[in-house]
């Protein structure tokens, strides 16, 4: 199939799906946000008062959740290397967060404050070659728990999209050497044909 084809197909496929069309419908910035709707109505990570940091939050679908689950009491911090549009609540930066500087603005912003609740649906630039991907894929994941067991409370929680494939199975390893809890969360809202899934951390030990 020509390149221009599949665009076309990919793009058919994203406006008649359910949950971009209710995305749309219900003003949220991405379909992103029912994958965490439905999984914090299982497990309860949003809660009012708590320090939410969220990596890779461009469009902003996962800090409207926390805003609104939150009722505006406590702290979000989000940081993407892409510009989000403001968002009341929440506290933006825009840097790479696998470089020093975008990493010690962000600790800056958390003025010395632990962290209850970690997101991440962080996901790198695609280049169709899948070894390279999933290198791609896990680096950044690594990254990411490396800052959550760095900057959690005790008693924090780790929510991160992976995908399934070469690496997986170490990765959840990693988690489990650090974290008392670690459960595999797939929404319904995940698209069918994806392999990505969610591992939630709670807890440290």
């Amino acid at each position: 199939m020509k390149r221009q084809a599949k665009t076309h197909e990919w793009h058919q496929r994203h406006i008649n799906d359910f949950y971009v069309q209710q995305a749309n419908a219900q003003g949220w910035r991405s379909r992103a946000a029912f994958k965490l709707m439905e999984i914090d109505d299982r497990d309860h990570l949003l809660k009012p008062g708590k320090v939410v940091v969220d990596l890779g939050c461009t469009p902003g679908g996962w800090c409207q959740v926390a805003v609104s689950r939150m009722k505006g009491q406590g702290r979000i911090i989000g940081i993407d290397l892409l510009e989000m549009k403001g968002m009341n609540g929440v506290t933006f930066i825009q840097g790479d967060f696998t470089e020093d500087a975008a990493l010690a603005e962000l600790e800056a912003a958390l003025a010395g404050k632990p962290v209850n609740l970690v997101l991440s649906d962080m996901a790198p630039n695609i280049s169709g070659v899948i070894l390279s991907d999933q290198a791609r894929v896990y680096g950044l994941a690594e990254l990411a728990l490396d800052f959550a067991v760095n900057h959690l409370e005790p008693d924090g929680a780790f929510l991160i999209k992976v995908f399934q494939g070469v690496g997986f199975e170490a990765y959840v390893k990693a988690m489990r050497a650090v974290f008392k809890k670690v459960a595999t969360r797939n929404p319904d809202a995940s698209k069918d044909r994806s392999r990505e899934c969610y591992l939630l951390g709670v807890g440290l030990k």
